[in-house]
């Protein structure tokens, strides 16, 4: 390239960069968010392979916390909970989400639609410590609306919390019901691109409104199901508040996920080293489940996410 045409980049450059200077003033805060929080920390990563603690300093230890992880039948426990009530979580949270907005999609009544919309939305706006607070009053097995209900039939109190057997399903129903609601706006809009046209000539060959939910409207929601999943995965394993508000000692063989294992190691115990490692292995299994997800888009819709 010769100097004009350098000269000519770079005033076009410029020009692109005064044109657009409000905006770029106005993602600077959002960007300085980002680089602190989550770029300039992951220079800790380095902590995984040393031993650190409040009264030590660090002390590299190679992979030595990584063979404690493996060893270790909690973590084990610990990575198995969080896999499955992620992945669970992610999927069940998009087959409601996607019913829902189809079913929405399909009301009549403006007022009646937008009435179930507002009622679905309101919970994603409460702090988990709310949602955790009315949910234990009402499975309380003393004064619980549920378990008063259930004597009326005569049945025994259920302990829904402390129930190895039931805190999963109580747990997943919880989270469906706080964010099934948010997620529909995503496939609400997507549907509302769908053009109208396909749906006219639907009702033209005599096509009911199941046919074309079934033939028109879910296969077009296709791409957009996988983006959200894709979008998702990648974050699913962070889930710390919801699970952190609801566990308690009696259930942790179930209850117990890869945040809260790391809270409780790096700022109960202060084993910052060890809480690293395990930090990094979460990420490593985020970045995984990441891949296969965008491998299986490929060999569905022929075209890779990422």
């Amino acid at each position: 390239m010769s100097k004009d045409d350098k000269a000519k980049e770079r005033r076009r450059l410029l020009g692109q960069i005064k044109k657009y200077l409000p905006f770029y003033i106005m993602f600077m805060p959002i960007g300085m968010f980002y680089i602190m929080v989550c770029y300039i920390p992951m220079a800790g990563i380095v902590l995984a392979f040393t031993e650190f603690t409040p009264f030590r300093g660090p002390i590299f230890i190679g992979l030595a916390n990584f063979r404690e992880l493996f060893e270790s039948q909690r973590f084990i426990s610990t990575v198995r909970n969080t896999i499955f009530l992620s992945v669970v979580n992610l999927f069940l949270g998009v087959f409601l989400a996607v019913t829902v907005s189809i079913f929405l999609n399909e009301m009549k009544n403006i007022y009646y639609k937008r009435f179930v919309q507002t009622i679905i939305y309101l919970p994603h706006f409460m702090s988990w410590v709310v949602v955790a607070s009315i949910f234990t009053i009402l499975l309380s097995p003393q004064r619980g609306a549920v378990n008063a209900l259930l004597a009326n039939f005569g049945m025994d109190p259920v302990f829904f919390l402390i129930s190895e057997r039931l805190w999963t399903p109580v747990f997943l129903f919880i989270q469906r019901w706080k964010e099934t609601g948010w997620m529909t706006i995503i496939f609400f809009a997507a549907i509302a691109g769908i053009n109208p046209d396909l749906y006219e000539a639907a009702t033209i060959d005599g096509a009911g409104r199941w046919r074309k939910m079934t033939n028109i409207t879910a296969p077009l929601l296709l791409t957009t199901i996988l983006v959200v999943i894709v979008l998702n995965l990648a974050r699913v394993l962070n889930m710390f508040e919801s699970v952190f508000v609801l566990q308690n000692d009696i259930v942790l063989e179930v209850a117990e996920v890869i945040q809260t294992y790391v809270y409780k190691v790096g700022l109960r115990r202060s084993d910052y080293g060890f809480a690293t490692a395990i930090g990094l292995f979460k990420s490593v299994i985020a970045l995984g489940l990441v891949l296969v997800c965008n491998k299986i888009s490929n060999k569905i819709k022929g075209e890779a996410l990422l």
